[in-house]
């Protein structure tokens, strides 16, 4: 991808080095209830609809694995930095693509902050911990992530490359374009039975999420951003963290009625239609009759 080193976004709150937690849940809490979230397949929402799971890699080891620790990213290494220009210069780009969406379409955009955190950290959905993998939360409209994820991507999961990090972050955006429109609370008012299986709508709005972060890699290559492979990056990503494949891993069976975030080939499936469609209309996961 190409980008600015040394980039400096506004939106981009770095709390490395500052310890964490306090308030809300415990870290010991909120860990446990990411695990059984993810291990027994509920939605990946946490706390009323508040926190929404990119994927960790939880329950890829069984539900068993240790929190991740701080320390620099695979963006850091591969680019001499300390991984928040990158990071603030994606966050940046994904919401002038939806800005500008936005405004055609005669709305306001209202700007989601990124919070780069080791270990454990604030957030107004509880104590975020780095196992729970990045995340969403909508009571402060911030997106959280210890960079340590990138290198277990690319290390655990098989998924490397300057592009996939960069889908991470703007699956995690798409989440807060889908709270501006409302979407996540429909999702956590509807009715148990529609909250979970295979085509259940936390699924459905984690693969709208996907889709979106099609959508701005779309816009991205028209402003020539995009490197080739960019596109196969970003489609190994959301494979190797489809929920088959991370049961698969985990626990050795797939079970499709405990999916949260879809299937690799729904996420690809997704990815790809955003990447194709390149709008919010194009996205429309909860109108489709099959995933």
């Amino acid at each position: 991808m190409k980008w600015t080193p040394g980039y400096k976004s506004d939106n981009v709150e770095d709390r490395r080095g500052q310890g964490g937690g306090g308030g809300g849940m415990s870290l010991g809490g909120i860990g446990m209830l990411a695990w059984l979230f993810k291990l027994f397949g509920l939605p990946g929402l946490l706390i009323g609809g508040a926190i929404m799971f990119f994927g960790s890699g939880l329950l890829s080891s069984g539900g068993s694995s240790a929190p991740a620790t701080g320390g620099q990213s695979a963006t850091a290494t591969q680019n001499g930095s300390d991984g928040s220009d990158f990071v603030g210069f994606v966050l940046d780009d994904v919401q002038k693509t939806w800005s500008t969406a936005f405004a055609a379409g005669n709305q306001r955009y209202r700007e989601a902050s990124l919070v780069i955190f080791d270990g454990r950290t604030r957030s107004g959905c509880g104590t975020g911990a780095a196992e729970m993998g990045p995340f969403y939360c909508p009571v402060d409209q911030k997106v959280y992530i210890d960079l340590s994820f990138y290198r277990e991507l690319k290390q655990r999961f098989g998924a490397p490359g300057d592009f996939a990090q960069a889908y991470v972050i703007a699956h995690e955006v798409g989440h807060h374009v889908q709270h501006l429109l409302g979407l996540d609370r429909k999702v956590s008012q509807a009715a148990r039975g529609e909250q979970t299986g295979a085509d259940a709508l936390s699924v459905r709005l984690e693969l709208q999420a996907d889709c979106l972060a099609g959508a701005w890699a779309r816009a991205s290559e028209k402003r020539d951003l995009l490197d080739p492979g960019d596109i196969d990056e970003a489609l190994k990503a959301a494979a190797a963290i489809g929920d088959d494949r991370l049961q698969q891993q985990g626990a050795g069976s797939v079970t499709p009625e405990t999916w949260t975030h879809g299937s690799s080939a729904q996420r690809q499936r997704w990815f790809k239609r955003g990447y194709e469609q390149g709008t919010i209309e194009g996205c429309d996961t909860f109108g489709a009759s099959q995933l």
